[in-house]
């Protein structure tokens, strides 16, 4: 995997991503590496690196439309060791240009978000679920935070960033809740002696309001209306 030239966007310190190119089965397909350091804890729905933990790293990788391998989480650990990610780290990954990222500020919060919605609907649905996850096509959000959260809040705003994901989509004229493969990861930091861990993460509280403000521009960017 190659870095290329990052885009000309305004970083504001948090969520510094990198672009990597690679040529895989006769594609040219992208990722995105944030290389977030130590003293950080997140929680993350990701196939690599999910539950709640200390990492290092976040990859959001692009694959193909017809993915077809069965070890997704090794693959992202191949994808994040040839672009130098070192220790434990969360692994996203998408059917989506993720080239066409949205990137997103409000008051200390950062969001980066993905966006493929070819395969899309209502989370609530009459059909059967099915034991092994749908084709890639997804929509990934990354948010980080300045400041530390308890397990209840990092869980709390998931739940927040999935709302403002939600109603971004709407926003955007898409009537659907989101993808059967959308992933999320919220990034805070490890507290340190003295630091507040702040318990509370709802779209009401503090840092939560940032978290759905940042999300939803985010997901507004990245998003392209239906044809």
């Amino acid at each position: 995997m190659t870095a290329v030239v990052p885009p000309a966007r305004p970083a504001t310190g948090l969520l510094r991503v990198r672009q990597y190119a690679r040529a895989e089965d006769g594609e040219r397909l992208h990722s995105l590496l944030w290389r977030a350091g130590e003293g950080w804890r997140m929680i993350s729905s990701a196939v690599l690196g999910g539950g709640i933990g200390e990492r290092s790293w976040v990859l959001n990788a692009q694959v193909s439309h017809g993915y077809r391998r069965t070890d997704p989480d090794r693959h992202l650990a191949e994808l994040a060791a040839n672009a130098g990610a070192r220790g434990p780290g969360v692994g996203l990954m998408t059917a989506a240009d993720v080239q066409a990222y949205g990137h997103a500020y409000d008051g200390g919060v950062e969001a980066v978000a993905t966006a493929g919605l070819g395969v899309r609907g209502w989370a609530a649905s009459p059909a059967e679920g099915t034991p092994v996850a749908a084709r890639p096509g997804t929509v990934n959000i990354l948010v980080a935070l300045p400041v530390a959260l308890t397990d209840a809040a990092l869980v709390n705003a998931v739940a927040t960033a999935t709302e403002a994901k939600v109603q971004a989509l709407l926003g955007a004229g898409y009537d659907c809740s989101g993808t059967p493969t959308d992933a999320v990861c919220v990034a805070a930091r490890v507290p340190g002696a003295g630091d507040e861990t702040h318990a509370f993460a709802g779209p009401r509280s503090l840092w939560g309001a940032r978290v759905a403000r940042a999300v939803h521009q985010a997901v507004s960017a990245a998003a392209r209306p239906p044809a």
